[in-house]
């Protein structure tokens, strides 16, 4: 035997179907045959490559965790294949996933930090090392570069950590970001194995951190070992020949869209290194969406981040977050739709009434409109029609959401400029806009290394917006984890975002209250969240000057003879008539 995937599973699963992918030389001239209690073969699926052998096992709700042999016979030739079902942790279908009380941290594990310089070189892994490379070498950061820091990632004030793929992708180059799987079961061996991922996930857990597994559904890489023998010519989209997708991803709703846009863009290659997958093939399907529920449980995950959502099949989409959701009803699947148009967006949102009548039941998507229209408003000018009135205007999509604060989201990511460089590297427009993030009806995330102030091209530049952290590797001059060689900028920027975080913790008006918003006036935007026990006021002046703004105009939502204190600067006002708004400033009002 080559592979038997999944490897073991678990009893006690909400679904009492399993289905295990043999692989091995003339595999399918064999008959299996299993004798355990509570265990089944209720089906043989053979293909078009004699290598291959489906199972369809129905597994009891009874029955008992042990390990078993999958005897396979031909003629009197026989073989055993050892299998084992696991119990359950205590409270593994109940998981808690992620939600607006959460702050996610992204980052890529290979720039992040070097904790184990024993895995930098391994033989049979072609891609090397090479830190003179920042576009596409590989740098050696690694998951226990990871856990090394996850005292600093808490303090900070997160409470959740997303990493960029950490599955093998052993690719000939450019293998450091993830998103090319070689093997879908198999932690990348130059970050760690798949022991250590568990270890990542405990110990975060330990620090109040939940760790959400980014993955790949739509594409795999040309590595894979799959494609040194394909159980099938329609295991990969157009019998397995490349074809490119033209990127047409508003054909998953679009009424007028014609059949062959829609096929190309869900089954075309997303590129001629990443093959795509077959999705209306069902035991691709079965495989992956298996796949998924197999590194929830195994690693104890607190949500998924599925990467290139919409290019799946819609169908396939559709039953792999349903059958996810099943299993997991209070985790968290956030799904990268990236477009600018909301309408789009909600298309894949659980509870949202599509026209075509597509049925999802995908909790959260990433909110790339409100990120793009966040980033271009600070920078604009302000009149009636841009910078806040924009951002603004923007709010009135959130009737689209079924539930707007599942939406994540974002200053950053691994494939966006840096935050900082967006905004001419002005450090007034950078704290409103991590402000805004972090008190919007949403689940805010961040990038690594926004909070020092990092920066990057504004053009598409991966190797610019994918830098090392600095500190995470032996000799750096610069070390943000203690704050050595920081710049007075990087230190006040990092103490205003750990304050920040830290703050929002244990504000329930953040969490889950209310917004009301007022229209801008004069180059300022004034918001506020709350409940039936609190109320915050935020401030916003792009003003060059102090500005005075008059209070009155919040009668409203603002108790008479209000008192607050600003939780960024510390100091109290009087809000019964006016108050003053430094230049360029933001304010967090906690109103008494």
């Amino acid at each position: 035997m080559e592979h038997v995937e999944p490897g073991f599973w678990w009893v006690g699963m909400k679904s009492d179907k399993l289905q295990v992918m043999l692989h091995g030389k003339q595999i399918a001239t064999y008959t299996p045959r299993i004798d355990y209690p509570g265990v089944q073969i209720k089906g043989i699926h053979k293909l078009s490559n004699p290598n291959y052998l489906f199972l369809d096992l129905q597994i009891a709700p009874a029955t008992r965790s042990g390990k078993f042999d999958i005897r396979m016979q031909q003629g009197n030739q026989q073989f055993t294949i050892p299998y084992e079902l696991k119990a359950r942790e205590k409270g593994a279908a109940e998981r808690r996933g992620f939600g607006p009380s959460d702050v996610i941290l992204n980052l890529m594990p290979d720039r992040f930090a070097n904790g184990d310089a024993g895995n930098d070189r391994l033989p049979g892994f072609v891609d090397k090392l090479d830190r003179n490379d920042a576009s596409a070498g590989r740098h050696g950061g690694d998951l226990k570069g990871i856990r090394d820091h996850l005292g600093y990632i808490a303090g900070m004030g997160y409470t959740m950590l997303w990493p960029t793929p950490v599955v093998e992708n052993n690719q000939l180059a450019y293998s450091y970001h993830g998103y090319a799987a070689t093997d879908y079961y198999k932690i990348d061996a130059r970050l760690g194995n798949n022991e250590e991922y568990r270890q990542l996930v405990a110990d975060a857990k330990k620090q109040g951190i939940g760790v959400i597994q980014d993955i790949v559904l739509n594409h795999i890489g040309d590595g894979h070992w799959w494609m040194k023998d394909l159980p099938s010519k329609d295991w990969l989209s157009y019998n397995s020949e490349f074809v490119p997708t033209y990127h047409a991803r508003t054909t998953a709703s679009d009424p007028y869209a014609s059949a062959i846009d829609k096929k190309n863009f869900t089954q075309g290659w997303f590129e001629v290194h990443m093959p795509d997958m077959n999705q209306n093939n069902p035991l691709v399907a079965n495989y992956q969406i298996q796949n998924t529920i197999w590194w929830i449980e195994y690693a104890g995950l607190a949500g998924i981040r599925a990467d290139t959502y919409g290019y799946s099949d819609p169908g396939f989409l559709t039953e792999w977050s349903r059958r996810i959701m099943h299993e997991y009803p209070h985790l968290t699947l956030v799904g990268e739709e990236w477009s600018d148009n909301p309408n789009l967006v909600a298309h894949w949102l659980r509870g949202h009434k599509n026209a075509n009548g597509y049925v999802s039941h995908m909790p959260s998507m990433m909110d790339f409109p409100l990120h793009d229209t966040l980033r271009k408003a600070l920078v604009a000018p302000e009149n009636l029609h841009s910078g806040f009135a924009t951002l603004y205007e923007a709010l009135i999509n959130d009737q689209l959401y079924p539930q707007p604060s599942s939406m994540v989201l974002f200053e950053g990511n691994h494939d966006v400029s840096r935050l900082y460089s967006a905004l001419d590297e002005d450090l007034d427009l950078f704290k409103m806009a991590i402000t805004y993030v972090a008190t919007m009806p949403r689940t805010p995330q961040f990038y690594y290394g926004t909070e020092i102030l990092m920066t990057s091209t504004k053009h598409r530049d991966d190797g610019a917006f994918r830098k090392d952290f600095p500190g995470g590797w032996a000799g750096d001059a610069v070390n943000a984890f203690t704050g050595e060689g920081l710049t007075a900028r990087q230190l006040e920027a990092q103490a205003f975002i750990k304050k920040l975080l830290n703050w929002r913790k244990t504000q329930s008006a953040i969490h889950g209250g209310k917004l009301m918003h007022f229209a801008p006036q004069n180059g300022i935007y004034v918001y506020f969240r709350y409940n039936q026990k609190r109320k915050i006021m935020v401030v916003m002046n792009k003003n060059m000057t102090e500005t005075e703004l008059t209070t009155v105009r919040f009668a409203e939502i603002l108790p008479a003879n209000a008192k607050a204190k600003d939780v960024l600067s510390g100091q109290d006002f009087e809000l019964a008539q006016k108050i003053k708004v430094a230049a360029r400033g933001v304010m967090l009002l906690e109103i008494d």
